[in-house]
């Protein structure tokens, strides 16, 4: 995209924006309300204001100055009014629905004023159903659009403004704002577009409202067009407007622009301003330029809770996790104060670096700072709990959410399938539909691959199939793919091959992965082939395709075909990184390699894994020695006993008391001898191991694993 940024040098273009007609306009006032909150015996408070024909009358005990030993002011005594308006009773008794009368109009206001937003968009219809168009008052009007506003409906858009035109409503300024923030905060784009360049005279505010709206719905080129239109006739941009462009900058990645709207806001004197500042932090984080942020991070005159979400969150985007957790621990010591988006960031950084304890003390945090029950927050706890197995925290931190969005229900149930609880991920899913939750693909994807990992053929196949018939919900390639790997997991080659055939769009890269294991498991060579050569004609630089081909050729005794695959490895210069493994005890990660000894308590973890191995080999262990790892170098195969999960479970056993579970991270996809060694080790330790590898969580207890031996 070409934006023309010299446009802030000149402001001499003719350039004028076409304007028309829109109906006569005369200022309105509003008058003043004296509202005042009195206590109801049902311990509910009203906000008063005079109504007329009035059915029933409410027992009011006044919370005065008399109560604290002070004669009370002398206050007119408001006319009682019905305390509660039932939806199912016939309104059309309780108002009178002349033209005259203004009980409407303060009523409908009055239940604005309480949020209660639909029962004021129903007694709007009930005023517009009396046949003859009711001129509605201006501040009445206003209440409306926040109605609007608040329950997102585009019809009772449509059916307020339609009202404000038929009636001849006469626009001011102010409520031309309010009608386009009305259309844009209900994704009326178009509409909204329509009605800002019909506007005969716009303001600061308009344009503001206008540009504002397109950042948030990511129409970041049509904000930066309008945004140059905006200066070329004000001339003028207050810094709300300069922080929303630098957002919609962000968006597109032009850090070029980024900084010429710096230099801008420094010229203008603006650089103090929080909003542009965090806007500004938020443009170079997500640009790449972290240090530059770190920059106007440091600048910041007052560092609020904004600025500091915002520098934690970049640093966080490009993988600096630790020091994302260092910023978080140096905003805890300058007693700023958290909010939820700050644990919610967190508990995303604990999650990648794996550290429960940080975790569970900022849960604490969260409850006694009176976040307890915040959705976003609660969401984010939930995933990082079933990200790291801990499925029963996770559990009861979803129970306890008073209000639950599609997310927590997807982190849920995606948490479920990873760790091989198909039946409870089908539950929650059916549970979800019960209490009126309309899936996503997402909820689609959770919970087919839940019947994967616990072999749910039928339960899955019965979803997807229900899936295929609604057209709203028609199944993506990553559905497909679940069901490939989910055929290929019990065998069904024909039919997994069958699906690929028979997709309606062009097999990707996932749908014949899947192919490709499956067959390595079920040792299908011709298959496996095939699979291969169409998987390296679309990813031929993926090492982790090669290396299961190699499998295949490996365990069928194709010596000439698997040299063929090591020769096209090193063609390609693709190398073999070493393969490591981290666990975590008492808050410390401890890294190994495999044949590590560089750890200070090298020669225990040793001779403690050398005592493990002799133990399951006296139990049936047998080497395998045809295995070749899935993502690791052939002379780490050599050295079987001192793979890096193997050496990282024996520091975790002699750190550890008996019987505590140890988990284990790894960025390689776990070998079959390991796995193999793994679940004898549950046997005699009897311990309960998780391992999360590249491909998936493996729950190791007393002697088997969650993945049914198919990964």
């Amino acid at each position: 995209m070409e934006i023309n940024v010299a446009l802030f040098c000149n402001l001499t273009s003719d350039h004028r924006i076409r304007k028309s007609n829109w109906p006569g306009f005369s200022c309105f006032s509003i008058g003043a309300k004296t509202r005042k909150r009195i206590k109801i015996e049902s311990f509910c408070c009203l906000d008063l204001f005079a109504t007329r024909n009035v059915r029933s009358c409410v027992v009011v005990r006044c919370s005065s100055s008399q109560e604290n030993c002070l004669r009370p002011k002398p206050r007119p005594k408001p006319k009682p009014i019905v305390e509660h308006v039932d939806r199912g009773s016939n309104l059309d008794d309780t108002y009178s629905a002349s033209p005259d009368s203004s009980a409407f109009f303060d009523h409908i206001e009055k239940l604005v004023f309480f949020k209660r937003y639909e029962e004021a968009l129903e007694l709007f219809e009930i005023l517009r159903s009396g046949g003859n168009l009711v001129a509605v008052r201006a501040s009445t009007y206003d209440s409306l659009v926040s109605a609007c506003i608040g329950v997102g409906s585009v019809r009772e858009v449509k059916t307020v403004f339609q009202h404000m035109i038929e009636t001849g409503f006469k626009f001011d300024q102010y409520m031309r704002n309010r009608v386009l923030g009305m259309h844009l905060k209900c994704g009326m784009m178009v509409d909204a577009r329509h009605l800002f360049d019909d506007m005969p005279d716009r303001n600061t505010v308009s344009w503001s409202i206008m540009i504002s709206g397109l950042v948030e719905v990511g129409s970041y080129e049509e904000a930066f067009n309008l945004f140059f239109l905006m200066w070329e006739e004000v001339s003028d941009a207050s810094p709300r407007m300069f922080a929303t462009i630098i957002r919609a900058t962000a968006g597109l990645g032009f850090i070029l622009a980024g900084r010429q709207f710096h230099s801008c806001v420094i010229k203008m004197g603006f650089y103090k301003n929080i909003f542009i500042s965090c806007a500004l932090i938020d443009m170079y984080s997500k640009c790449g330029c972290i240090e530059e942020a770190q920059w106007v991070f440091d600048e910041m005159p007052e560092k609020t809770v904004v600025g500091w979400n915002t520098i934690i969150a970049g640093y966080a985007l490009h993988g600096y996790s630790e020091k994302a957790l260092d910023m978080y621990y140096e905003m805890c010591s300058a007693n700023v104060q958290m909010d939820h988006f700050t644990y919610s960031i967190f508990f995303r950084i604990c999650a990648r670096l794996g550290s429960l304890e940080h975790a569970k003390q900022a849960h604490a945090g969260l409850v006694r700072n009176g976040f307890g029950l915040d959705i976003v927050a609660n969401t984010a706890l939930v995933d990082l709990y079933c990200k790291w197995g801990r499925m029963e925290d996770a559990r009861n931190v979803f129970e306890k959410m008073p209000r639950r969005n599609l997310l927590s229900w997807n982190a849920l149930i995606g948490g479920y399938g990873n760790h091989g609880m198909g039946i409870e991920a089908v539950k929650m899913y059916e549970k979800m539909r019960e209490e009126g939750m309309v899936p996503d693909h997402v909820t689609f994807l959770a919970v087919l691959g839940a019947c994967n990992y616990s072999g749910l053929l039928d339960k899955g196949r019965e979803i997807f199939e229900m899936m295929s018939r609604n057209p709203s919900t028609k199944p993506r390639a990553m559905h497909y793919a679940c069901m490939i790997e989910l055929f290929g997991r019990e065998g069904l080659l024909d039919e997994a091959y069958a699906l690929i055939k028979n997709a309606p769009f062009r097999p990707t890269k996932n749908m014949w992965a899947a192919l490709l294991t499956a067959c390595r498991i079920h040792k299908n060579l011709e298959l496996g082939k095939f699979a291969a050569e169409q998987l390296f004609g679309l990813g031929p630089e993926k090492l982790s395709n090669y290396i299961v081909l190699l499998n295949i050729y490996n365990s069928s005794g194709r010596v000439d075909e698997a040299a063929k695959v090591v020769e096209a490895l090193k063609r390609r210069g693709i190398r073999l990184l070493p393969a490591c493994s981290w666990i975590e005890i008492k808050k410390q990660p401890h890294k190994f390699l495999f044949g590590d000894k560089s750890h200070p308590q090298s020669l225990k973890i040793y001779e403690k894994l050398d005592s493990l191995m002799s133990e399951i080999v006296e139990r049936g262990y047998v080497p395998d020695w045809k295995s070749l790892l899935p993502d690791v170098a052939d002379h780490e195969q050599k050295m079987l006993t001192y793979h890096s999960e193997k050496l990282a479970i024996a520091f975790g056993i002699i750190s550890t008391l008996d019987f505590t579970p140890l988990q284990v991270v790894q960025g390689h996809r776990i070998c079959s001898d390991c796995h193999t060694v793994i679940k004898f080790l549950t046997l005699i330790t009897k311990r309960e191991i998780i391992v999360r590898d590249a491909s998936r969580f493996h729950h190791f207890r007393c002697g088997s694993c969650s993945c049914g031996d198919y990964w």
